[in-house]
């Protein structure tokens, strides 16, 4: 009997002493992550296409590390001379390179395609100047006096940058949004405008 007891006694020890010592983990509270929305077209909306003058014009300086004025003369020339020279070009030309100044000049025209499919060809012919002003250490390229000729075989548009691309015609009030049919012009000359400024800035390092 007084075993039975004792064996008792330490198998309630036993159990309490083990449920002391066992740890639970306490229940996780789930935390809400704030999920913030991007707007894939917030590259394209207001500010996007400045305007000097009252003009459309995309300027920015590149830095060129350890390179002379007349280094970066020749590689935007090369590069740019190439440019008027690619498949799209219809009648692109190199107007002005200046050993003097280290000034270039380059007319352009281009078919700017909006969507090319097996049944639908929607693109415009597109016009614009490109200056490269070379320095020690920096280049600054102007890119301006943008025009399109759109819908020629149909009913020609010939309308300018100014007058279709800008924030008040292209973009929504609310500025979320593109127009439709401007919005198609912006985004697109956006596009160009930032390859070739890509191509120069990776040249020029």
């Amino acid at each position: 009997m007084k075993k039975c007891i004792l064996m008792c006694v330490v198998m309630a020890m036993t159990l309490t002493a083990t449920a002391q010592n066992t740890w639970e983990e306490p229940e996780k509270k789930e935390e809400k992550v704030a999920v913030v929305k991007t707007n894939p077209m917030e590259k394209y909306l207001k500010g996007a296409v400045p305007e000097v003058n009252g003009k459309v014009t995309f300027t920015k300086t590149f830095d060129a590390p350890g390179k002379t004025a007349f280094q970066i003369y020749n590689i935007l020339g090369k590069y740019l001379e190439g440019v008027t020279r690619e498949p799209q070009q219809i009648n692109s030309q190199l107007i002005k390179a200046d050993t003097a100044t280290y000034e270039i000049d380059v007319k352009l025209e281009e078919w700017l395609v909006f969507q090319k499919t097996a049944l639908v060809l929607d693109q415009t012919r597109f016009f614009y100047t490109i200056k490269a002003q070379c320095a020690n250490g920096k280049a600054t390229l102007t890119l301006s006096n943008i025009r399109y000729n759109y819908d020629e075989e149909r009913t020609p548009i010939r309308i300018s940058a100014e007058d279709w691309i800008t924030d008040r015609v292209a973009v929504n009030k609310k500025n979320t949004k593109l127009y439709r049919h401007s919005g198609k012009f912006r985004k697109c000359t956006i596009d160009r405008k930032d390859y070739l400024f890509e191509q120069i800035e990776g040249l020029l390092q």
